[in-house]
C-alpha cells in the first residue's frame, strides 16, 4: 500500500554496512506525453524515482502498491477527470500531496483543486527552476508535517461549540495543511486573526513566521513600502534599505487583515505578487522571489465591492480561493458560556488571582446582551470583571457599561450624595462623597442617560477611554498613590496596578 515505506537498499562505508536514504518516489499524471518526459527528465536529474501515466485508474492502482511521495497531475485528462482523481486521492490517501499543473484559462478549476486539498498549482508553461523548488519545499514541508505532532491546532479549542463554529473549525483543520489562499470575513471582533494564526500553526509552515499586517493602517504610499520593502534613498526619509512584509514571511503565512481597505494601485500590485509570487521593493529594479501563504480577512462585504467596482475582481477570485465567514456573536450565544470561562481562566492567571467562577446572574447578562462588539468585545468585559472582582467570582457588580445598563462604578455608588468632577479630555466623571449632585438614573430602556452619535462610535475605545479617565482622576486626587486610588475604585491593588499598566497611564512630569 502506498503508507508501506520501500525496501532500504543497503551500502558500504569504510566497511561498515548502513541503511542508505530511501528515494523519494514522484508520480507524474498528465495526458500530454510531452509534458511526462519533461518532467521525468527534471526529476530524474533531481535524483527521484518517478512514475508517469495518463489515465487517473492506473495512478491509483499505482498508489495502492508502492509509496508515493508526491503526485504531480494534470486537471483537464480524457481518461479520468483531474478533479475526479483529485477526491479519491485525497479520499483514499489524504497524508499524499499533489501539485496540479493548469493550462492558460484554466485557474477557476485550479481554485476548485485547492479547496478540494491539493497542495499548490502551477501554470503552464512552467519553469524549470520553479517546479525544482515548488517540489523540493512540498516534499520538505510533508517530511516536517510527519515529524511536527499536529494533533491540535492551537486556539480552535476556545472558539466555540456552536454548528457554525464546529464547521469552522472542521474546514480551518482541512485547509490549513495545504498552501491555498484563504479569506476569512465576518464583523470586526469575531476572531478572524485567530483563525488565520490556527490555520498557520495547523500547516506545514507552523515552524516559519506568521506576519501580520493591518492594510488599513497605513497610507498608500506607507503601505507599499510596508508590504514590499524599500531601498534606501527611493523617497524622502528613506535613509536605509527596509525589508517588506512579504520578505519578511518568506517561507511562511502572511495575514493582510483589512484587505478591503486596499487602493486601486495597490491592489494591483498585490495581484501580481499572487500571481508571480514575485515583487520589485520601492525604488528597487530587480525582481524578488518569495514562498509565502497568503491569508485575507476583511469585514466588509468584498464581492458587493467588486460588483460596485470598489475592488478588483480578478483579485477577489485569486483571494477567495477558500472562503470562511465567521458569525457574529449575537448569532452563536450558546458558546457565549465557554468563551468567558476561557477570558476568566486567561486573565486570572495573567493578573495572579485566584478566580473560581462566573456568577449565573451574570452569565444571564451576558446571554441578553447584543454584543456589537463581537468576541473582542466579551474578552474586555470579562478582562475588565477580573480586574475589578474583589472576590473569587465574577459578580454583577463587576460588570460596566452597556451590558448592565450602568456603570459598575456607578451602581455601587449609586445611593451616595455626589458632584462631578470632569477630565478636561473626557466626559467621564468620577463620583465623589461631597456635595448634592447624583448620578442621572437609567431611562426607559434600562440605558444610562447617554446620546449616541448619529455617526455611531467605536463603543470598546470609548469604554476603555472611559475607564482610563476615571482611573487618572483616581490617581491625581489621591496623588498618583495606588493604594489610594484602587479604594476610590473599589479596586484591588492588584487589579488597578494591572489596568494602570495594560491601558498606559504615566504620571505627568514634574517638569511639565
Amino acid at each position: 500500500m502506498n503508507a508501506d515505506p520501500p525496501p532500504v537498499a543497503l551500502s558500504s562505508v569504510h566497511g561498515t554496512r548502513i541503511a542508505a536514504a530511501p528515494k523519494r518516489c514522484i508520480l507524474v499524471l498528465d495526458d500530454e506525453f510531452a509534458i511526462q518526459q519533461l518532467l521525468r527528465m527534471i526529476l530524474d536529474g533531481e535524483g527521484y524515482d518517478v512514475l508517469n501515466t495518463d489515465d487517473g485508474n492506473v495512478a491509483l492502482d499505482m498508489l495502492s502498491r508502492q509509496r508515493v511521495d508526491l503526485v504531480i497531475q494534470d486537471l483537464r485528462m480524457p481518461k479520468m477527470d483531474g478533479l475526479e482523481f483529485l477526491k479519491l486521492l485525497k479520499q483514499k490517501y489524504p497524508n499524499t500531496p499533489s501539485i496540479v499543473v493548469t493550462a492558460f484559462g484554466t485557474f477557476e478549476t485550479a481554485i476548485e483543486a485547492m479547496r478540494l486539498g491539493a497542495y499548490t498549482h502551477l501554470s503552464k508553461p512552467f519553469d524549470t527552476a520553479e517546479i525544482r523548488v515548488t517540489i523540493s519545499r512540498a516534499l520538505e514541508r510533508v517530511e516536517m508535517g510527519r515529524k511536527l505532532a499536529r494533533s491540535n491546532i492551537p486556539f480552535l479549542d476556545t472558539i466555540g461549540n456552536t454548528p457554525s463554529m464546529s464547521a469552522v473549525s472542521s474546514l480551518v483543520k482541512r485547509v490549513a495543511p495545504t498552501d491555498s489562499t484563504v479569506l476569512i470575513s465576518g464583523e470586526s471582533g469575531t476572531g478572524k486573526e485567530l483563525v488565520a494564526r490556527a490555520i498557520h500553526f495547523g500547516s506545514l509552515r507552523a515552524d516559519q513566521p506568521f506576519v501580520p499586517v493591518n492594510c488599513g493602517a497605513f497610507a498608500e504610499t506607507l503601505l507599499e513600502s510596508e508590504l514590499f520593502g524599500h531601498l534606501k534613498g527611493s523617497f524622502t526619509n528613506a535613509i536605509a534599505d527596509r525589508m517588506g512584509v512579504f520578505e519578511s514571511a518568506d517561507r511562511g503565512t502572511l495575514f493582510l487583515d483589512e484587505i478591503g481597505e486596499l487602493t486601486p494601485p495597490t491592489q494591483v500590485k498585490l495581484l501580481r505578487v499572487l500571481e508571480t509570487r514575485s515583487f520589485k521593493p520601492v525604488g528597487g529594479a530587480s525582481e524578488v522571489k518569495v514562498d509565502v501563504r497568503i491569508i485575507a480577512a476583511t469585514n466588509r462585504n468584498l464581492a458587493q465591492m467588486a460588483i460596485d467596482g470598489q475592488f478588483r475582481e480578478d483579485l477577489y477570485y485569486r483571494l477567495n480561493v477558500i472562503p470562511i465567514e465567521l458569525p457574529p456573536l449575537r448569532d452563536r450565544k450558546e458558546d457565549i458560556p465557554l468563551l468567558a470561562g476561557h477570558f476568566l481562566a486567561r486573565f486570572a492567571k495573567r493578573m495572579g488571582k485566584v478566580m473560581s467562577g462566573i456568577d449565573d446572574t451574570v452569565i444571564e447578562k451576558l446571554l441578553a446582551y447584543s454584543w456589537p462588539g463581537n468576541v473582542r468585545q466579551l474578552e474586555n468585559t470579562i478582562e475588565r470583571a477580573v480586574a475589578l472582582s474583589r472576590n473569587d467570582r465574577v459578580t454583577l457588580a463587576d460588570l460596566a457599561g452597556p451590558i448592565l445598563g450602568v456603570s459598575s462604578a456607578s451602581g455601587r455608588l449609586a445611593t451616595e450624595k455626589i458632584q462631578t468632577i470632569r477630565h478636561p479630555n473626557s466626559h467621564a466623571v468620577l463620583p465623589t462623597a461631597e456635595g448634592a449632585a447624583s448620578i442621572p438614573p437609567p431611562v426607559g430602556s434600562g440605558d444610562i442617560d447617554v446620546l449616541l452619535p448619529q455617526t455611531g462610535l467605536d463603543l470598546e475605545k470609548h469604554l476603555l477611554d472611559q475607564e482610563r479617565a476615571y482611573i487618572r482622576q483616581a490617581l491625581e486626587r489621591s496623588n498618583w498613590n495606588l493604594t489610594e486610588a484602587s479604594k476610590l475604585l473599589n479596586m484591588t491593588f492588584r487589579s488597578i496596578r494591572y489596568r494602570v499598566s495594560k491601558l498606559g497611564i504615566e504620571r505627568p512630569s514634574k517638569n511639565v
